[in-house]
C-alpha cells in the first residue's frame, strides 16, 4: 500500500537528453478515473477504478490517497464496491463479468464468476446483492461461500449502483429506461420511483431519507423524494458522473474522469480530487499546433499556451465511441480508431462518420501522403488501409505480432510497432522487414523529418531512430509511461454491448515544428519534448 499525490511514483524524475527539453502540458492525475464509491469502516472513501484496475482509499480531510488493491493485483477493472461486517471488500469486475472479494489480509477470491457486465453491488443485513448493467439484466443475492445465487429480479434495463432504502426495498437505476425503480428483496414486480432523469447511474440514501442520484448524461446530482419522485438539482458537475457515497450527512460523488466532489450545499460542489486523464492514449496535432488527446470515453484539446479543454465524450450525441488512436487530416478533422471496432472521422461538436467497421481491436492510425487512412488491427495482426472518404478496407500486411501504432513517412513507407517483439517493422510490398529492434517495448511511434521516434514503455524512454542508418539514441528517460515496474501491460476487456475490449497504448505524435508529444499514461498526463 502506498500514499500518493499522483497516481504514479517514478523511480527517478523524467529527464530530456542533450538538445531537448521536457515539459508537461497537463498535470499528473491522482486517480485512474473514479467509478464505484463506498465509505469504508475507517471513514475513508474507497474508489473503484476500471481504467487502472485499482481500488484506492481517499482521506476526506487531507485528500491523501492510498492504493488498497494496486494495478496488477487480484482485482481486475473494479466498477463498484461493498463492505461486509468483517471488512471484506466485494468488487464487481465489469469486464470479466464476475464478483470477487478482497480480504483484509490482501488475498482475493472469486465469489461468483457468471455475472455478465457486473456493475452494482451492495451489502445489507448479511445479504450481498449484485446486478448486471445490461438489457434484461439480473439482480441477485450472492452466496458468499460460492453457492448458487438467488435471483431477486430479472429483466432490468441496465441496473446500476443501488442501495436498500429505509423501507427495506432495493432502489436502483433502470438506466436504459431513464428511471429509478424499487423492488422487494423477496422479488415481485418493481415500482417506478422517478422518471425523466438525466440517465441515472447511482442511487444512495441520505440520512434524512431522500435519494441522492448521479446522472451520467446530464452531469447533475439530484435530490429525489422516494415517495413522490420530486427532483431538485444539488450540483451540475458535467457528463460522466458515476457514483455516490455519504459520510454522515456529507455527500461525495465520483466522476469517470477521476474527480471526487463534495456537495457542500445546493449548487456548491468542492473538489476533493480534481479531474484528470484516465489513460491517455492516441495523440494528434492540428495545423495550428493544437494537440488532440484520445482518453477512452473522453477526448480533449490542448491549444498552444492554454489549458486542456474537453472536446467530447461518449455521453454526447454523435461521438465515435471509446477512442483509442488519433490522426488529424488537412481539414483539421480527427481520424480515430475505437473500441467498437471502427475507424471514423469526427470533429468536436459534429456527428461522426464511420469510415470502416468490423475490426477486432483497431489501435494506432496514420495518414498516408495520398490521404488514405492506415491503421493496425492489434488482435488480428493486420495492417490495413481505408480510403479517406471511407469504404472497403485493403489489407497491407498480415501475420504481425500484435501491432500497435503506425507511422507513414513522406515517401509512403509504413512503419508499425510490435511491442511484444521489441521492434518496429517497415511494410513494403506486403512484406515486413525489420526497421529497428532491441527497443524493449515500443508502443507509440511517429516520424519527424528523417527520424523515427518510439516510446519504450518497458525502458520508460523515448528513442530516436535515424531512418537512413538505423542508428538509435535515447532522447528522454524515466518517462511516466506504461505500467509500474514488475506489472505486465494491462488490457481491459469490453463492457457488454456498450464498448469492446479497452486495449490501451502509449501514444506519440510530432508537431510541424519538430516537437514530440508523449502520452504520460502511467501518471495521466501529456508531455512535450522540444528542441532546446
Amino acid at each position: 500500500m502506498s500514499q500518493n499525490t499522483s497516481r504514479y511514483t517514478a523511480p527517478a524524475p523524467a529527464k530530456a537528453g542533450e538538445g531537448w527539453r521536457l515539459e508537461r502540458l497537463t498535470p499528473p492525475s491522482r486517480l485512474n478515473g473514479a467509478n464505484g464509491l463506498r465509505t469504508g469502516p475507517d471513514g475513508r472513501l474507497y474508489v473503484a477504478q476500471v481504467a487502472g484496475s485499482k481500488i484506492s482509499a481517499v482521506n476526506v480531510e487531507t485528500g491523501a490517497i492510498e492504493d488498497i488493491s494496486p494495478m496488477g493485483g487480484g482485482i481486475v477493472a473494479p466498477d463498484d464496491l461493498a463492505f461486509d461486517e468483517a471488512g471484506n471488500i466485494y468488487a464487481t469486475e465489469i469486464t470479466l463479468g464476475r464478483v470477487s472479494v478482497l480480504k483484509p489480509n490482501g488475498q482475493t477470491q472469486v465469489v461468483h464468476g457468471e455475472v455478465p457486465v457486473a456493475n452494482p453491488i451492495t451489502f445489507h443485513q448479511g445479504n450481498l446483492i449484485a446486478g448486471e448493467l445490461r438489457m434484461g439484466g439480473r439482480i441477485m443475492e450472492l452466496d458468499r461461500n460460492g453457492g448458487a445465487p438467488r435471483v431477486i429480479f430479472e429483466g432490468v434495463p441496465m441496473a446500476n449502483a443501488f442501495e436498500v432504502g429505509p423501507d427495506g426495498k432495493l432502489y436502483f437505476p433502470a438506466q436504459a429506461a431513464n428511471e429509478i425503480w424499487r423492488v422487494s428483496l423477496d422479488g415481485g414486480e418493481p415500482e417506478v420511483v422517478a422518471k425523466n432523469l438525466g440517465i441515472p447511474d447511482a442511487v444512495k440514501f441520505h440520512p434524512d431519507g431522500y435519494i441522492v442520484s448521479t446522472q451520467v448524461a446530464s452531469g447533475q446530482v439530484l435530490k429525489i423524494d422516494p415517495q413522490t419522485g420530486a427532483q431538485e438539482v444539488l450540483a451540475d458537475i458535467g457528463p460522466g458522473l458515476d457514483n455516490v457515497a455519504l459520510i454522515g450527512n456529507r455527500i461525495f460523488v465520483s466522476h469517470v474522469r477521476g474527480s471526487i466532489h463534495e456537495i457542500v450545499s445546493p449548487g456548491n460542489a468542492r473538489p476533493l480530487v480534481d479531474f484528470g486523464l484516465q489513460w491517455p492514449m492516441g495523440l494528434g496535432v492540428a495545423g495550428d499546433g493544437t494537440v488532440a488527446v484520445a482518453d477512452g470515453l473522453f477526448s480533449y484539446t490542448i491549444a498552444p499556451g492554454a489549458q486542456m479543454t474537453l472536446a467530447g465524450t461518449l455521453f454526447w450525441p454523435g461521438y465515435p465511441g471509446f477512442m483509442r488512436g488519433i490522426a488529424i487530416d488537412k481539414d483539421g478533422a480527427w481520424i480515430v480508431t475505437t473500441a467498437m471496432g471502427t475507424v471514423a472521422r469526427w470533429s468536436p461538436g459534429q456527428e461522426q462518420q464511420t469510415l470502416a467497421h468490423g475490426f477486432e481491436i483497431p489501435m494506432g492510425v496514420a495518414l498516408a501522403p495520398n490521404g488514405n487512412v492506415v491503421f493496425a488491427d492489434g488482435a488480428a495482426g493486420r495492417l490495413l488501409s481505408v480510403p479517406a472518404q471511407g469504404g472497403e478496407a485493403t489489407e497491407l500486411a498480415r501475420g504481425l505480432d500484435r501491432p500497435y501504432d503506425v507511422a507513414v513517412s513522406a515517401d509512403g513507407a509504413i512503419y508499425v510497432s510490435l511491442p511484444d517483439k521489441g521492434g518496429i517493422v517497415k511494410i513494403s510490398g506486403g512484406k515486413a522487414e525489420t526497421a529497428a529492434d532491441g527497443i524493449g517495448r515500443p508502443e507509440g511511434i511517429c516520424i519527424s523529418g528523417d527520424k523515427l521516434y518510439a516510446v519504450d514503455t518497458a525502458g520508460k524512454k523515448l528513442v530516436e531512430i535515424d531512418l537512413g542508418s538505423g542508428a538509435q539514441r535515447t532522447i528522454a528517460e524515466n518517462l511516466p509511461v506504461g505500467t509500474p515496474p514488475g506489472v505486465p501491460p494491462q488490457h481491459a476487456g469490453g463492457v457488454g454491448d456498450m464498448c469492446g475490449p479497452m486495449w490501451n497504448f502509449t501514444g506519440l505524435t510530432a508537431g510541424a515544428d519538430g516537437t514530440i508529444y508523449v502520452s504520460g499514461d502511467a501518471e495521466g498526463s501529456v508531455l512535450a519534448l522540444r528542441r532546446a
